[in-house]
């Protein structure tokens, strides 16, 4: 056995390891990053971006559908998978070669293997012992499986990935994120999709005017859904999946993707021998993300709350600067912004109208939604969607909530609005620039500071 000592040994290189380790360094300290597969985790291989690269593919079949329409002569004579799939690999591999460099450059040692907590202080991989003054766990997340079997024609959003073929029917277990993402992906490249979620609704934790737009967009698509349908059994031959439901009814389709979330992934390293707590499997931390043993942070989607990697990030920086002696800001859960890459897209920030009604009272808030259908540059685009802003009576923005195409590149500016507790009136002096798609926001902001201009 040999033994090696550190400032700080992060156990996961995913995204709120690597940030951790690309921060911490900076700063001056000694890192080393414990990883059992890839740097970039989940999130960077078999997460949001291989998932996005093929939503892209997607949204460039429907553009190819769509082209006669807009004068292009043009049709989509099939889905070449082997090329699709190049495109993912070739994207992740650029990516990883560069976060690789990244941490070359900073000094951060990766140490391959998993790492377990011996002690406080003490992280054994391998044989090897490393002795840290700060440990930072950053193990990420799992595919939950509600006891199902995994393989075969059961697939989880990882294996989904690396599918072979476009299938004829698939089932989507799951109305979530990455249940609606996959949906809208498969119907892009021209499968037959139905989704069975347990809740009444897809995407139940997105304001209701988000959900209703999206339920809207999956019908006119074509894309099923069986809601309130909680699932009974599931079996599989060499052709077929066949998925029973609570009600007795039975879907049958090529594939079914399970995708009812994630788990924290936070057992087997040690935590709870040394005295870390956890809840539900979740570590438990304080608002500085320490665990109830000094010296052991906790970051990401180990830490319970939104399962996002731009959550993992921050975490990540935070408590690289905390170890360094700084007190940064953390932005809180509720200010962490969320996109769902689905046709159309929905992006959020900020808390829902039912929340907001709840906490504040339904005369105690102000609601403009905004239909995109006025906004020029969202028709160009595909049309359709809304702007759902919130405000507290005579006070600051509380809410933004949108569906359209591509909105997730306006939630930055909804989440410095929100964050900075701005009321309407404060923005509506700023140009928005016109044909965008921002100028939606700029609508909603000048219909709730009391003078609109192209709503009534």
């Amino acid at each position: 056995m040999t033994a090696r000592s550190t400032d700080v040994a992060i156990i996961g290189g995913g995204s709120g390891g690597y940030a951790a380790a690309l921060r911490a360094a900076e700063l001056g300290k000694k890192v080393v990053v414990i990883e059992a597969d890839k740097v970039g985790g989940t999130c960077l291989h078999r997460g949001c971006v291989p998932t996005k690269a093929l939503l892209h593919v997607g949204e460039t079949a429907d553009a190819v559908r769509e082209g006669p329409s807009l004068g292009v002569k043009a049709t989509l004579e099939a889905i070449d998978v082997p090329a699709m799939h190049a495109f993912r690999m070739d994207l992740v591999a650029k990516k990883y070669k560069g976060l690789q460099g990244l941490l070359a450059a900073r000094g951060v040692e990766i140490v391959p293997g998993r790492g377990r907590i011996a002690s406080p202080g003490i992280v054994e991989v391998d044989g090897d012992t490393i002795a840290a003054t700060d440990i930072v766990v950053a193990t990420g997340a799992r595919t939950r499986t509600l006891g199902i079997e995994l393989g075969g024609r059961i697939l989880s959003s990882e294996t989904a990935l690396e599918l072979d073929e476009v299938p004829s029917q698939v089932i989507v277990l799951g109305g979530g994120v990455i249940g609606v993402e996959f949906a809208s992906l498969w119907r892009s490249l021209g499968a037959e999709v139905t989704v069975v979620e347990a809740a009444d609704t897809l995407v139940p934790a997105e304001d209701e005017i988000l959900r209703q737009q999206l339920a809207r967009a999956f019908r006119r698509r074509g894309i099923q859904t069986r809601l309130g349908s909680p699932f009974a059994a599931v079996t599989q031959d060499a052709e077929h999946v066949r998925v029973e439901l609570a009600d007795g009814s039975v879907l049958t389709g090529d594939y079914l993707l399970v995708a009812v979330g994630r788990e924290p992934a936070a057992d087997g390293i040690g935590l709870e021998e040394v005295g870390v707590v956890l809840d539900r499997g979740f570590v438990v931390v304080d608002d500085r993300l320490r665990t109830s043993v000094p010296g052991i942070w906790a970051v990401g989607d180990i830490v319970a709350g939104p399962q996002l990697a731009h959550r993992g990030f921050q975490h990540g920086i935070a408590v690289a600067e905390r170890i360094a002696g700084q007190d940064p800001a953390i932005v809180p859960d509720e200010l962490v912004p969320s996109v769902v890459y689905s046709s159309p897209e929905l992006a959020s920030v900020g808390i829902t109208r039912q929340v907001a009604e709840q906490r504040y009272g339904a005369d105690g808030i102000r609601v403009v939604d905004y239909n995109l259908a006025g906004n020029a540059r969202s028709e160009i685009l595909g049309g359709g969607g809304v702007a759902r802003v919130i405000r507290r009576v005579d006070g600051p923005v509380v809410g933004v909530h949108l569906a359209g195409p591509r909105v997730g590149e306006l939630i930055t500016e909804a989440q410095l609005v929100i964050g900075w507790d701005a009321h309407p009136e404060d923005v509506v002096p700023f140009i928005h620039a016109h044909p965008t798609q921002s100028e939606a926001l700029s609508e909603a902001f000048l219909a709730l500071a009391g003078k609109p201009l192209h709503t009534l």
